[in-house]
């Protein structure tokens, strides 16, 4: 697809209602379903209204992670009633150049500072504007896949706490078994 719009929907993805609900692999699982039906270079303009600041940061992180560029834009970021936040998201490339402008409470574009001194300081008003930094962490684990010998030792162990019966630890325990195998 070349874009995507969500109004007021990506916000109930954060909400924990029971303790079974993980926000967290909900947001990991949308953005990343998201990243995946995005044409490269394809936008993407979520619309929600966050509890609180940490809503908003665990939103953009994850859309990082996923592999967006962009940043959160605010209209009207003084006011309690019509305040709007925007999540502008580009796929692949990031240009974040072109992240529009927030709307003031008077209607006319923000400016990042609160001087009446007439600058032509008319930056965007957004929480942050971020690039993708994809950490080598990721390809890390993936590499080892997350389970050798000392996995493998920690998992017995935690089965056996739980009153299982588990095998005995030999000196073959997690070896690495030939390819043929």
């Amino acid at each position: 697809m070349d874009g995507a719009i969500s109004i007021s929907a990506v916000q109930w993805l954060c909400n924990a209602d029971k303790s079974s609900h993980e926000p967290r692999l909900r947001l990991k699982a949308f953005f990343g379903s998201l990243y995946r039906c995005l044409a490269r270079g394809a936008r993407a303009v979520l619309q929600f209204y966050a509890d609180n600041v940490k809503q908003t940061e665990m939103l953009v992180s994850f859309a990082m992670k996923a592999g967006f560029a962009g940043g959160v834009v605010i209209d009207w970021p003084h006011s309690s009633k019509a305040k709007k936040s925007y999540l502008v998201l580009t796929c692949g490339t990031s240009s974040i150049a072109s992240l529009p402008k927030g709307k003031g409470e008077d209607g006319e574009m923000c400016s990042s500072d609160d001087d009446d001194d007439g600058d032509e300081s008319n930056d965007d008003q957004t929480v942050g504007t971020y690039g993708r930094n994809r950490s080598n962490k990721r390809q890390k684990v993936n590499k080892k896949n997350g389970r050798g010998k000392d996995w493998l030792l920690r998992k017995k162990e935690q089965m056996r706490k739980r009153g299982r019966d588990v095998p005995a630890d030999t000196k073959y325990t997690g070896r690495k078994r030939k390819t043929r195998f």
